[in-house]
């Protein structure tokens, strides 16, 4: 069965630089706010184990690709916590609206997409921690994405706090 996955866009509200860790990630305190507005995932669940991605991104390998690599981290996670349904597997496309380097996400969006997509529709049933955790694996804004709602973070972006901001009208411009 097909389904159909939001993949939003996020704001930093602001960001404050706090550090720099020895592995090059700086410390920072920022307030996320999700938009109504993002990317699309189409996923459907195969029975054969293999991963594809219908719609490639122009200069980014499959392999390198967030969503491969967000849904065969998943695979190896519920494979290893002895969740994986045998064969499991996913032809997954994307309608990518937000635009790559932009500052808006939109990869940690859909890797944490498919995270969340495929743990339901393949029954691993890994806790949301587990996701927010395997997402940082893949980088700092995922388990944001993961959370699904707007926070004050600190760390490298990892560590959250529910946060609930003024409701408010942003204009994001992208001069072409």
């Amino acid at each position: 069965m097909m389904t159909r996955w939001p993949s939003p866009a996020k704001l930093n509200l602001f960001l404050y630089i706090t550090g720099l860790r020895a592995d090059g990630y700086h410390t920072l305190q920022t307030l996320f706010q999700f938009l109504d507005y993002g990317d699309t995932l189409t996923i459907e669940p195969r029975d054969d184990g293999q991963l594809r991605l219908l719609t490639p991104v122009d200069g980014v390998p499959d392999e390198e690709n967030l969503i491969i690599r967000a849904a065969r981290l998943l695979m190896q996670a519920a494979a290893q916590a002895g969740k994986l349904p045998a064969g499991s597997g996913a032809d997954i496309s994307i309608d990518k609206v937000l635009p790559m380097g932009g500052g808006l996400g939109g990869g940690s969006s859909n890797a944490a997409t498919v995270l969340v997509a495929l743990n339901h529709l393949w029954g691993c049933h890994l806790s949301e921690d587990e996701l927010a955790a395997l997402g940082l694996q893949l980088g700092a804004d995922v388990p944001v994405f993961v959370r699904g709602h707007a926070a004050f973070a600190e760390g490298v972006g990892e560590i959250l706090t529910p946060a609930e901001p003024e409701e408010k009208w942003y204009l994001v411009a992208h001069p072409g």
